[in-house]
């Protein structure tokens, strides 16, 4: 199996945006329009908080982010894998990279939301220890929106990719 690599880049770098371009079009396609929840670049940025870009074989096939929404508290933004990776773990790698640099970074307590159309990431977030919890946020009153959160002092964990 290939290794799956993951880099830390500017939230607005073109890289990044292309992918959060997809992943806005797969929202489209899932829901009717992108997610028009506010985004500052500036907020995935570290200390903080982080964005990163998984690549396999040099090619970009995923990107996450984590922005801080309270004390101890991050929020998992803009979670994508290219449909063409799919089905592989990738997913589950980036997220947990993501909960790495959250625990790296002092939080205690990651928060995200999906929403029903995506059974498969729901699917993922319960398989990692996400439980449902409190709506949040742009979509906290939506009746296709679920939010989860995970305790991070719970599920200690060692590193599981290679990081630039």
């Amino acid at each position: 199996m290939t290794e799956l690599i993951m880099q830390d880049v500017a939230f607005d770098s073109a890289l990044a945006q292309s992918l959060i371009s997809e992943v806005q079009q797969e929202y489209v396609v899932r829901y009717g329009s992108p997610d028009a929840s506010a985004v500052d670049p500036a907020e995935f940025t570290p200390p903080y908080g982080a964005f990163l870009v998984a690549t396999v074989d040099g090619e970009a096939i995923g990107c996450a982010g984590l922005r801080r929404h309270d004390e101890g508290v991050v929020e998992v933004k803009r979670m994508f894998v290219r449909a063409a990776h799919r089905r592989r773990g990738h997913a589950r790698t980036l997220l947990r990279a993501l909960e790495d640099r959250a625990r790296d970074r002092g939080y205690r307590r990651v928060l995200l939301e999906t929403g029903t159309a995506q059974p498969e990431a729901i699917a993922l977030y319960t398989s990692e220890g996400y439980l449902p919890t409190a709506g949040f946020g742009h979509y906290k009153d939506a009746p296709l929106s679920r939010s989860f959160a995970k305790d991070l002092r719970v599920s200690e964990r060692q590193p599981s990719c290679s990081s630039t």
